[in-house]
């Protein structure tokens, strides 16, 4: 199953950086405008492939709140709707991951795909994925309300 663009953008944010980061997040968004060469260093070399994306440059359209909506789509159509509701109601605690719910929700060819141009090991990339998606969509979803613009959602998931 072919995945967004969106959802691939997001998760290599989450993979990369992880909410438990969000000052890199922070540094990354506002440096990536400024990043256009080709360089491997830094966390801004890493996600230079997202940088129009993320940024919020003109025509990439709401690519975090799609992200999210896709993310979360996955989960539920793979038999993780309980998981996934958990990160976005309130009063419910939020359930973490495996790497092996991860990999089932999201699809071994997006996460290789993931791998490869974030610069992580497969098994790296499924345990940041496992530990940040709770968390980051916890953050992304303030009172279980959804952003509407992608800058809403960067300033949930950048507080």
């Amino acid at each position: 199953m072919a995945r967004s663009s969106s959802l691939v953008a997001l998760l290599g944010l989450l993979a990369v950086a992880g909410f438990q980061h969000r000052d890199k997040i922070q540094d990354a968004l506002k440096g990536m405008s400024n990043n256009t060469g080709g360089g491997q260093g830094g966390l801004g070399g890493v996600l230079g492939g997202l940088s129009d994306l993320i940024s919020g440059k003109p025509g990439s359209g709401n690519v975090l709140t799609g992200g999210l909506n896709d993310l979360l789509d996955s989960f539920r159509g793979n038999g993780q709707k309980e998981t996934a509701d958990s990160w976005t109601t309130v009063g419910v605690p939020t359930k973490g991951l495996t790497p092996a719910e991860v990999e089932s929700a999201i699809g071994r060819d997006t996460l290789t795909e993931l791998s490869q141009s974030t610069g992580l090991s497969y098994d790296e990339l499924l345990k940041r994925l496992s530990s940040n998606i709770p968390d980051a969509v916890d953050r992304l979803t303030p009172e279980g309300r959804f952003p509407t613009t992608d800058e809403e959602a960067r300033r949930s998931l950048l507080g």
